[in-house]
C-alpha cells in the first residue's frame, strides 16, 4: 500500500500529462489508469527501446524522480491485451469479480480520448475491453454473490426484512468494522442509525458521520422498540446482548421481526438470542461460511469468464492484423467513390429527363460496378494482412491505383 500510494496518479496529473503527450517522442498513444489498487499506463510506443521513455513518463505523472524497477511490470502484445481484459472483467481485483473497475476503466479511457491521447490502436483496444467487461458480467454471475463479511451481513438482512428502506439500525461499537457495515446498510436504503458505545464520545463521532443519534450503552437494548436491525462489533470479552433482555424487548414490540448481526470476535451476542421467536441471529461464523461459499462460486464463474476473455483476445488480434492494410484499403475505396460520383454527375447532366426510378437504377449499377472492380484487390489485401506478403501487396495497390495514403497514415499514427 505504501508503494502504491507513492505512485498514484491524480486525475488532474493524468489529464495534464496526456494533453502534452506529443512532447513524448517515443509514445504515440496512452491511457492512464490509477485506482486504489493499481496504477497503469497503456501505451503505443514507436520502438521497443521507448519503454524507458514510458517509464520516465510514469515517474513524471506520479511526481517521483526514481523508483526501484521491481515495483513495475511491463506487458506487450497479447499479454498486454489479456491483462487489460482480465482487469476490466474483475479477475485481477483484490475482490474477485468486483464491478467498480469497469467504470474506472471507462473513465480513464474517456479522459484520454477527450485530450486526443488515443488513436486507432488504443481506441480499438479499449472499446473491445469495455465490451469484454460487460460481456463477462452478462454471461457469468461473477459479480452477484457477496464476498465480504459486511456485505454478506447486509444481504442477509435484506433477505429477512425484504428491504432496508425505512428501516432503523442500532449499532453497538464505534470501530471501523461497525462503520463499514453501516455504510453498506445505508447504501441499500437504511433510514436511520442509532449508535451506542461504552465511551459516549466515540458513539457521538460515529453517529455524526451518518446523521444518526446515540443511546446510553446500558439502556440500548431496552430502548430499541422501533429498531429493525442490531449490529454488534465491539471488543468486549463478555456478551453485551443477552437473551433475557432481548425476550423482554420482543414482548414490548409485539414480536416484530428483529435481525441481529454479530461480527465481533469473540461474539457480542449470547447464542440463545437466535432461539427467540422472530429474531434472526447472524454471527461471524455463519457469515464467514457464506463468504467462503460465495468465493468458491465466483472462482467457478471466473473460469467461465477466462474462456470469454480468450475468445475476445482472438477476435481483437484478427482486427489488429487487418489494421495494417486499412490505410491503403480506405484510400482505394475513397478514390473509387470520388471517380464514381464525378462520372455519375456528368452522366446525369446529359440525361435530364430521367425518372427518379431510373436514376436509382443507374446509381445502384455504378455502386455495384465499383464494388466488383475492387473486390479482388481488397480481398488480397485483407487475406495477406499481417503476413510477409502484406508490404508488397500494399505497395503494388498504391502504385497501380496512384494512391496517396499519406493523410490516412498520419491519422493512424
Amino acid at each position: 500500500m505504501d508503494i502504491r500510494e507513492k505512485f498514484s496518479i491524480s486525475e488532474e496529473s493524468a489529464q495534464e500529462g496526456l494533453l502534452h503527450l506529443s512532447e513524448q517522442e517515443g509514445i504515440k498513444e496512452a491511457v492512464v489508469l490509477s485506482t486504489c489498487n493499481r496504477t497503469e499506463i497503456y501505451a503505443v510506443l514507436k520502438e521497443e527501446e521507448d519503454k524507458e521513455e514510458l517509464y520516465r513518463f510514469f515517474l513524471t505523472l506520479s511526481g517521483n524522480s526514481k523508483a526501484e524497477k521491481e515495483y513495475f511490470f511491463f506487458y506487450t502484445g497479447t499479454e498486454c491485451i489479456r491483462h487489460l481484459f482480465r482487469v476490466v472483467s474483475g479477475l485481477d481485483s483484490m475482490v474477485l469479480g468486483e464491478s467498480q473497475i469497469l467504470n474506472q476503466i471507462k473513465t480513464a479511457y474517456t479522459g484520454a480520448l477527450a485530450v486526443h491521447a488515443t488513436r486507432t490502436i488504443l481506441n480499438t483496444l479499449f472499446h473491445r475491453a469495455i465490451t469484454t467487461g460487460k460481456r463477462v458480467r452478462t454471461e457469468t454471475r461473477i459479480s452477484t454473490s457477496a464476498v465480504s463479511v459486511s456485505y454478506a451481513a447486509v444481504k442477509m438482512a435484506e433477505k429477512i426484512l425484504g428491504s432496508l428502506e425505512r428501516k432503523k439500525a442500532l449499532v453497538f461499537g464505534a470501530g471501523d468494522a461497525a462503520e463499514l457495515l453501516v455504510k453498506h446498510l445505508q447504501g441499500r436504503g437504511l433510514r436511520e442509525v442509532v449508535v451506542t458505545n461504552r465511551h459516549p464520545k466515540r458513539a457521538e463521532e460515529l453517529a455524526r458521520k451518518f446523521d444518526g443519534t446515540t443511546l446510553p450503552f446500558h439502556e440500548a437494548v431496552a430502548s430499541a422498540e422501533d429498531v429493525d436491525v442490531f449490529i454488534t462489533a465491539t471488543g468486549a470479552t463478555q456478551y453485551i446482548v443477552k437473551a433475557w433482555d432481548v425476550r423482554n424487548l420482543m414482548m414490548k414490540r409485539n414480536n416484530k421481526s428483529l435481525v441481529v448481526i454479530d461480527i465481533a470476535v469473540p461474539c457480542d451476542v449470547e447464542p440463545e438470542v437466535g432461539n427467540i421467536k422472530n429474531v434472526t441471529l447472524c454471527n461471524i461464523d455463519a457469515l464467514q461460511e457464506i463468504v467462503e461459499n460465495n468465493i468458491k462460486f465466483r472462482e467457478a464463474e471466473a473460469e467461465r469468464a477466462a474462456i470469454i476473455i480468450e475468445e475476445e483476445i482472438k477476435s481483437i488480434l484478427d482486427r489488429f492484423i487487418y489494421l495494417g492494410t486499412r490505410p491503403v484499403m480506405v484510400s482505394l475505396s475513397e478514390k473509387a467513390e470520388q471517380i464514381r460520383q464525378r462520372e455519375l454527375r456528368r452522366a446525369m447532366g446529359k440525361l435530364p429527363d430521367l425518372k427518379e426510378e431510373e436514376r436509382r437504377v443507374i446509381e445502384h449499377m455504378t455502386h455495384m460496378l465499383v464494388r466488383k472492380m475492387l473486390r479482388e484487390p481488397m480481398t488480397y489485401l485483407h487475406e495477406h494482412a499481417g503476413t510477409e506478403k502484406e508490404s508488397a501487396g500494399k505497395s503494388a495497390v498504391e502504385t497501380l491505383f496512384s494512391l496517396d495514403t499519406g493523410k490516412e497514415k498520419a491519422v493512424e499514427r
